[in-house]
């Protein structure tokens, strides 16, 4: 026998309790198991079962051993299921969540390049404005945006996003543009929910942080509605960048106060699988890491 078939050997008789179990479970003669383990004793120098015609039991180092023997031969395992994974087309299921705006801007699109390069996946897509509780709602994949709390979960960093002040150009012209998060005060401003209107805009970082509390004559619950009143030039809001990108482009809406900004909001993309991935999930996160990565709207 090899090295590895003789450590398998060595912790199936330990684990069965005896030789002959383990040969039985082996499908080898008694002989032959007993006769390996004989041959690993004798190359480690060291006893690693007490023998009597009536019992078997390990030694102190036969306990070490044997721990070890099991993560090796895990290990091995791991590693022969993640090469073989590799190789495999991906299919099944994936369940991915992200925010209702940025999931539809943002994630959709890469979905459905996921579909088109893995015609064996399918693709449920959850896009909800609440933070999802990945093992307890059956998620495989979830798109954040926000600081992280310490989690079994595994992340992968693919950008930042800005928390923006807006206003359109007439609304600016008829009624001045903000120096400084003070002068607020003298504006109209639009909340939203989502945007921690009850907690204040806060503008700086650190030491050198502001709160500003926004008397808000509109308060809304969701970005598509505060961002259609200040286009409307009915006041500024505060919004994440991505989501004003397309009327900043076309000029509706212009960024204010730059220099106040608090400091960006990391964006990751998390599993809940640990150790060995499966492949369907794999190719879905290396395929949302890509194409995030490459999303400039995540580096500005």
């Amino acid at each position: 026998m090899d090295r590895l078939q003789t450590m398998s050997t060595f912790v199936t008789v330990a684990e069965e309790g005896g030789f002959a179990p383990a040969a039985r479970k082996l499908k080898l003669s008694p002989p032959s198991v007993t006769r390996a383990v004989s041959e690993l004793e004798a190359r480690l120098g060291a006893r690693l079962l007490h023998r009597t015609t009536r019992s078997l039991r390990l030694t102190e180092a036969g306990v070490r051993y044997l721990a070890d023997c099991r993560r090796i031969l895990s290990e091995i395992e791991e590693a022969d299921r993640h090469a073989a994974s590799l190789h495999r087309e991906p299919s099944g299921l994936v369940i991915v969540s992200a925010s209702v705006l940025f999931g539809r801007m943002h994630v959709a699109p890469l979905l459905l390049q996921l579909l088109e390069r893995y015609p064996g996946l399918r693709v449920s897509a959850v896009f909800v404005d609440r933070v999802v509780h990945l093992l307890e709602e059956g998620i495989d994949i979830a798109v954040r945006i926000a600081e992280l709390p310490d989690s079994s979960l595994s992340a992968v960093r693919v950008g930042r996003l800005r928390w923006v002040l807006c206003a359109a150009p007439d609304y600016l012209e008829a009624r001045g543009r903000p120096k400084c998060p003070g002068d607020l005060a003298a504006h109209d401003t639009i909340s939203f929910a989502g945007g921690s209107a009850a907690d204040g805009w806060v503008f700086g970082g650190g030491a050198e942080s502001r709160r500003v509390q926004p008397d808000s004559r509109y308060l809304v619950n969701n970005a598509d509605a505060a961002i259609a009143a200040a286009t409307a030039g009915r006041g500024i809001t505060r919004v994440l960048s991505y989501m004003i990108a397309p009327q900043r482009r076309a000029g509706a809406l212009e960024v204010l106060l730059e220099d106040f900004e608090p400091p960006p909001v990391p964006v990751h993309v998390l599993h809940k699988e640990a150790g060995q991935t499966s492949a369907r999930v794999r190719a879905a996160v290396d395929h949302l890491v890509q194409g995030l990565r490459q999303d400039p709207i995540l580096s500005n």
